[in-house]
């Protein structure tokens, strides 16, 4: 963790506060002056302003939140609503696994848990993701071993998708276990599709289940 978001954590200091304190040499981490982008993990000796830090126990909170179109997955909108919005503030602090694009919904989880955050973005770590993919148009015959042959999208590799139909003909199951910029809506738009409605259900072992839009809870 970095030790601006330690700091925040274990005292009274905002995030801002902290970056000032480790700016001006006042932050000493195992006898070293600590500086901006120094990760701990809590068991080293750390004194700020001469005292030295007793780590409170951390309470890790995840949540997951159905989110919305038109809400953005960050904490400065710039003019549009963000997922922070639709949280108390309580879990302001928590940090987004695995963001949505403005225009797409369905799951986000926050946690201020590292590993867990680490185990849920990294591609090393392969967790698969769930959506509900609405197309203009029915998929042509062979498009679907397309996806899962591999799709160019103007990236160093292909894309590779599992496509799955479901009862409407315009909604197709979507299973992916990466996570590149706008990937699904680039792979169906290298085969002619436009897709109108990118729903996420599932980030790796949870699911969006019930939760109705804009409501949280926790995981």
């Amino acid at each position: 963790m970095r030790i601006n978001r330690f700091l925040a954590q274990q005292t009274d200091l905002s995030r801002r506060k902290a970056d000032e304190l480790i700016e001006s040499g006042r932050v000493i981490v195992d006898r070293k002056t600590a500086h901006a982008g120094l990760d701990v993990s809590g068991r080293e000796d750390i004194i700020v302003d001469g005292r030295r830090l007793k780590p409170k126990r951390i309470v890790y909170v995840t949540v997951g939140l159905h989110k919305p179109t038109g809400y953005v997955c960050s904490r400065d909108g710039q003019g549009s609503p963000t997922v922070y919005d639709l949280l108390p503030e309580e879990h302001q602090h928590l940090e987004i696994a695995g963001r949505l694009d403005k225009d797409s919904s369905g799951l986000v989880v926050l946690t201020n848990n590292g590993k867990l955050l680490q185990e849920l973005t990294h591609p090393s770590n392969d967790k698969e993701k769930v959506y509900l993919v609405t197309t203009n148009k029915y998929l042509k015959d062979g498009d679907i071993a397309r996806f899962a042959s591999g799709v160019d999208i103007g990236d160093e590799r292909v894309s590779k998708l599992e496509v799955l139909p479901t009862d409407n003909k315009n909604v197709h199951t979507v299973r992916i276990h990466e996570g590149r910029n706008r990937q699904i809506r680039r792979s169906f738009e290298a085969l002619g599709y436009t897709v109108k409605a990118l729903h996420r259900t599932q980030l790796g072992p949870y699911q969006l289940e019930s939760l109705k839009p804009k409501k949280h809870a926790i995981l």
